[in-house]
């Protein structure tokens, strides 16, 4: 993806990339992009509370070891909760669950010279897709039967918390608009006395300076 490039930072106030992708229909993303030397990528991820996440991760580090790079792999809510962690991060997965309702996941990589970028390939699921019915089946003894009528009412409730959590997300966006619309009559009401203060006061202040130059009556 060419629009996740950005420029070369030596270490300090360098931008973050911040890629917002909202909860959709699917629940499986698979997304690449490649990341320069010494620089610092971000994605965010808004989602329910309380739901699996699982992802897979492959670093393809293409300077062939030269200018000692490393890449770190982060994982964190928006409370600042640390998911997953991983220094020198070259491939792996990652499970857990989330406890807000968004999280970040940031890949920072650090090395010396002129190093090629590094091309990241991330995969991730949650909800009834990260779930590995295959293992709750066995710890659970579970026949095939009862798993395909376990995954159908897994996915039901999924449907039934995404409508309510998008019921809940526009009750929120509902009560900011509210809230935008008083503010700004309040700001116009106001904006308006300050128009009018000051013209009254020079309409009066004209009129006692001609009566006192005897302009007029």
């Amino acid at each position: 993806m060419s629009g996740l490039s950005g420029p070369q930072a030596q270490r300090g106030p360098y931008p973050s990339l911040l890629l917002l992708f909202l909860l959709g229909p699917s629940s499986n993303l698979t997304i690449s992009f490649h990341l320069p030397v010494n620089s610092h990528k971000c994605l965010h991820k808004e989602i329910h509370k309380d739901l699996l996440v699982t992802s897979a991760y492959e670093i393809t580090d293409q300077s062939g070891g030269a200018g000692g790079l490393h890449t770190h792999l982060k994982i964190t809510d928006s409370a600042g909760h640390t998911l997953y962690s991983k220094e020198n991060a070259t491939e792996g997965k990652s499970a857990f669950t989330t406890e807000d309702d968004m999280f970040e996941v940031c890949f920072e990589s650090k090395g010396t010279g002129r190093i090629p970028d590094q091309l990241m390939i991330l995969h991730m699921k949650h909800g009834v897709e990260a779930k590995n019915y295959e293992e709750i089946a066995k710890g659970e003894k579970l026949k095939p039967l009862e798993v395909e009528l376990w995954r159908p009412e897994d996915l039901s409730e999924a449907i039934v918390n995404n409508f309510a959590y998008m019921k809940k997300r526009e009750g929120e966006m509902h009560d900011t608009n509210e809230s935008t619309n008083a503010r700004v009559l309040y700001f116009s009401i106001f904006s308006m006395f300050c128009l009018i203060g000051p013209a009254t006061w020079q309409v009066f202040y004209l009129r006692r300076f001609f009566k006192a130059k005897k302009l007029m009556e």
